[in-house]
């Protein structure tokens, strides 16, 4: 392990740029639920346990339609949480390891919460693949529109995991609003908002060919190997932290830690 921390060091500091991507496991250090499988995810949930719900059949846009408040008791305790936790230190090493190549990074993320961010990375330089829970659609799909939360208030009741009073809802036909987020057998996603983001993503893609690139993943599991894909895709060194999936193709940089310890002991090692 110390011989595969002092290798992602090096790669750090003689990079040209850096990328970055993180899945799930990123947050987990910011006191964020670990959802890897149903287990986890019934930990965060225990009533969904005796529903027998599973993260996939609860992230499924079916739920605004059939029981809006049981949809937005789930996203809005995720919103809730996402919003009034902090992000980990270790987005603001990532931060400054970023600034010292002169803004030649990027970030690509399977994350909803939007805490890159919110620890002071450029939206300019950020892609959320699966969307972001910071902004809202018509869950009727009455227009293309989508707009930010700003401070909405969603107050759920712990006990039954559902919405009480009013719910969010879209301001030109009134039907119920639901997050701007990729959802499981979901055709309803609004996604010019990522393809944007997708658009700068290919951008800096081109301004980086050639460079040095320093690929660093974080918390990216194979249930849904998104990130993982993306990381491996890249013309770069692969840095992969992740305390139980960290094996990748030759080559890969394997740290079996969790985001916040990997990235601390490259940084010390820096």
């Amino acid at each position: 392990m110390k011989q595969q921390i002092e290798t992602a060091a090096r790669i750090v500091a003689e990079a040209d740029a850096i990328f970055i991507s993180a899945g799930a496991g990123m947050g987990v250090d910011s006191g964020l639920p670990d959802f890897r499988g149903d287990e986890g995810f019934w930990k965060a949930y225990p009533l969904l346990r005796e529903e027998n719900l599973s993260f996939q059949d609860l992230a499924n846009p079916a739920w605004f339609h059939d029981d809006p408040s049981k949809a937005w008791g789930f996203y809005g305790h995720r919103y809730n949480l996402y919003k009034s936790t902090h992000p980990h230190q270790g987005f603001s090493i990532l931060s400054d390891w970023c600034k010292s190549k002169q803004c030649l990074a990027f970030v690509f993320t399977s994350n909803v919460d939007g805490h890159f961010q919110k620890s002071g990375f450029s939206p300019s330089q950020i892609f959320e693949c699966h969307g972001s829970i910071n902004y809202l659609q018509c869950a009727k799909g009455c227009s293309h529109d989508i707009w930010p939360t700003g401070g909405l208030e969603i107050d759920v009741d712990l006990d039954t995991l559902k919405a009480k009073g009013d719910l969010p809802r879209c301001p030109k036909c009134c039907a119920i609003a639901r997050p701007n987020i990729l959802m499981f057998g979901d055709g309803d996603w609004l996604s010019y908002r990522a393809q944007s983001q997708n658009q700068r993503y290919q951008n800096w893609r081109s301004a980086v060919s050639g460079k040095s690139i320093a690929v660093i993943e974080l918390g990216a599991g194979k249930a849904i190997p998104t990130v993982r894909y993306e990381s491996e895709a890249q013309r770069g060194s692969l840095i992969r932290i992740n305390p139980r999936d960290s094996d990748g193709p030759k080559n890969t940089v394997s740290i079996a830690m969790g985001a916040l310890e990997g990235l601390q002991a490259i940084n010390n090692q820096l």
